[in-house]
């Protein structure tokens, strides 16, 4: 299936399946609760992200090989783990508003991402039965705030990753049935028309069903938390000149079997400046 969560002409939210054209059938309840067709339809007047606000974001640093070789790290052993504030998920076609905070100069990077959302609790799982856990699939953009990502806060990335509107997600969330290899997806940022990402979950140093296992030890991932798997190669701060985020772009994540993640780029004209 491939599932929606969308704001009716009554400003109601729902759950329901991908329309074809602006009518979808309205699920009785969310995924997460098994929900099922109604078999009534409403218009989808607005999307919103797929997985509502998680429990938990969990981010996955140097998780493609030809990233890790762009920044001059080391192949890692271990995935590098970090948090988001679930706050900070934004609705397709929202705008990506550049902080306050990020006033010293450009620093928002851009970072296309395969999504996982967890459907049923996982502790302790094999990654041979790590993919029954697993919900469905869709687009992020793992946006981040350089600066305060390595400089600011003593390089604990938390702060960086966190700001309000920096988790995209969507369009849609797909089920396991649709995509039953997760590591052989294309995908791809385009910014303003040029594609500046293109790569396939295939050069994930860790798989999807490894990450689920490696990040259940011990730990309960509770259902509905959002695994980000990583970004490829192309993000913004390593290419010469940067290449970082201003007001006015367009950012696109495109994964095929998902689709297409837009979000324009706008900058805050409140808070309090670092």
């Amino acid at each position: 299936m491939r599932i929606i969560r969308f704001v009716d002409d009554e400003e109601r939210t729902h759950w329901g399946l991908e329309p074809d054209g602006d009518m979808a059938f309205v699920l009785d309840t969310s995924p997460l609760l098994g929900g099922r067709p109604t078999g009534l339809t409403a218009r989808v007047a607005r999307l919103l992200n797929p997985a509502g606000i998680p429990p938990a974001i969990i981010g996955i640093g140097l998780n493609y090989r030809r990233h890790a070789l762009e920044t001059g790290q080391p192949i890692p052993e271990r995935p590098a783990v970090f948090m988001k504030n679930p706050a900070s998920v934004q609705d397709p076609k929202g705008p990506i508003v550049i902080p306050a905070a990020c006033a010293h100069g450009p620093e928002v990077d851009y970072e296309c991402e395969l999504a996982v959302v967890i459907g049923r609790p996982a502790r302790d799982v094999p990654a041979s039965r790590a993919m029954e856990h697993v919900l469905g699939y869709t687009c992020g953009n793992d946006v981040s705030a350089r600066r305060w990502q390595k400089n600011d806060t003593s390089g604990q990335w938390i702060r960086g990753k966190s700001f309000d509107t920096f988790c995209p997600l969507g369009p849609v969330l797909v089920t396991p049935d649709e995509i039953p290899d997760p590591q052989a997806l294309a995908i791809r940022t385009t910014l303003n028309g040029e594609i500046v990402q293109r790569s396939s979950t295939a050069d994930m140093i860790m798989p999807v069903a490894g990450l689920i296992s490696e990040l259940s030890r011990d730990m309960t991932l509770l259902a509905g938390t959002v695994i980000m798997t990583g970004t490829p190669e192309g993000v913004g701060f390593v290419r010469t000149p940067p290449l970082f985020l201003a007001p006015g772009d367009i950012v696109r994540v495109e994964i095929d079997g998902i689709g297409v993640l837009e979000n324009p780029v706008t900058r805050s004209v409140e808070g309090r400046r670092a």
